[in-house]
């Protein structure tokens, strides 16, 4: 089956190529029984990744079951995959088969895997390994014959190093990763997904259905969507329903988007509050600008002492200094010459204003040192270390191709 008759199939709307390439990979894993580890952030719609598997594989007409790993209490997660005999606790009146039992020769969907206890890991181990499992109160062993397909939207790694997750049970789950991208990656596929849920909701409401102006196209491209699709389709039907007006403007549009910021970076510059997840994407680029201000005003600092100790100086030492500075500060000139006027100045004046020269030199280059200039600079290198090459210098810099994409845009970078 070719991925556009899949797309159709299974009501997937988009034309990003990492989209196309998970749904590649799903063609091409079902036919097997190989274990898949589904990862992407929540509302991505990985829950459709599972049903491609099952329904092009050899097990289409055996049962499909998806499981919420995340909503089953601790106390009954294992009862509830591999069920129980009557008696074994409290409330067990009868024998109950678990998930397992009941999609024998079929597709077990798990998902938020990452929330199961380590107990219930051990168990899931064992069947992934052996086909085995034995029901909460009995010791007989059980087979079974299933295909695990499994799903998160956390960090697999990092939970690992917590000791969260099992290394081993890892492995055996991500024998075959799948990765549904975010949708602010994929682009114009925005548009594509507002423009089905708003004739969806047309429909199911019996009414016209909304259009964007194009400013508000822009918003719709510029918001994180840190919800993904499933943000997107809530909004779509809120202006759906309560919007009089079909053609829906840019301010009205950022109304049900409490979150929109024109300029995401830099964060510490905002007047606006910036969100907890504008922020973690793109902390890696704020704290290298930091660490660098930092040891470049102590740099400075040191360079002041020193002149302040000697009282006064040749004409030679005088340009070293300048020259120090120059380096210290491959930003903006005006700010190389302001700090340069002042130390030259202050040198040549008394003892009793050194005090007045550090605090002066501190403030000038707070006042002169820009958030900005420092992001530009360190996009222009990154990209001049990869030659151009956006992809991976977003992923030196530690942030999303499509944010480099917009900061280089707005900075009108080369």
């Amino acid at each position: 089956m070719e991925i556009q008759q899949i797309k159709q199939r299974f009501g997937i709307i988009g034309t990003y190529q990492g989209l196309e390439r998970s749904i590649d990979i799903a063609r091409q894993v079902a036919p097997t029984d190989l274990s898949v580890l589904i990862t992407g952030e929540s509302g991505t719609g990985k829950e459709n990744f599972p049903q491609i598997i099952h329904a092009l594989g050899m097990r289409k007409h055996g049962p499909y079951i998806a499981v919420n790993c995340g909503a089953i209490p601790d106390g009954t997660i294992d009862s509830e995959l591999f069920g129980h005999e009557k008696g074994s606790f409290t409330g067990a009146h009868d024998t109950r088969k678990g998930y397992f039992e009941v999609s024998n020769g079929g597709t077990i969907f798990l998902d938020e895997v990452a929330e199961l206890p380590l107990s219930t890991q051990v168990r899931l181990l064992r069947v992934l390994e052996t086909g085995e499992y034995i029901r909460v109160g009995s010791s007989k062993v059980l087979k079974t014959d299933v295909r695990v397909v499994a799903a998160t939207n956390l960090d697999i790694s990092q939970a690992i190093r917590k000791g969260k997750f099992r290394e081993d049970l890892f492995y055996r789950l991500n024998t075959v990763p799948i990765h549904v991208p975010s949708l602010r990656e994929r682009g114009n596929d925005i548009l594509l997904l507002f423009r089905k849920f708003a004739s969806d909701f047309s429909e199911r409401y019996r009414m016209p259905p909304i259009r964007l102006e194009d400013e508000a196209r822009q918003v719709l491209l510029n918001f994180e969507w840190p919800g993904n699709v499933r943000q997107l389709k809530n909004v779509t039907e809120q202006l759906s329903i309560i919007e009089q007006e079909r053609e829906i403007s840019a301010p009205v549009l950022m109304h049900y988007l409490p979150d929109y910021h024109k300029s995401r970076l830099p964060a510490l510059i905002q007047k606006e509050p910036v969100s907890e997840e504008a922020f973690n994407s793109e902390r890696e680029i704020l704290y290298k600008v930091l660490f660098d201000m930092k040891s470049d005003m102590s740099d400075l600092k040191k360079l002041v002492g020193q002149i302040i100790e000697k009282g006064s100086v040749s004409r030679d030492i005088e340009q070293d200094n300048a020259g120090i500075i120059k380096r210290l500060y491959s930003t903006p000139d005006d700010l190389t010459e302001e700090a340069e006027n002042l130390i030259t100045s202050k040198m040549n004046s008394k003892s009793n204003r050194d005090e007045e020269l550090i605090t002066d030199t501190e403030e000038i280059v707070e006042e002169s040192l820009s958030l900005e200039d420092k992001e530009i600079e360190m996009i222009i290198k990154a990209l001049e270390k990869h030659n151009g090459k956006r992809k991976y210098a977003a992923q030196d810099l530690g942030i999303s191709e499509r944010t480099l994409y917009r900061k280089i845009k707005e900075y009108h970078i080369e």
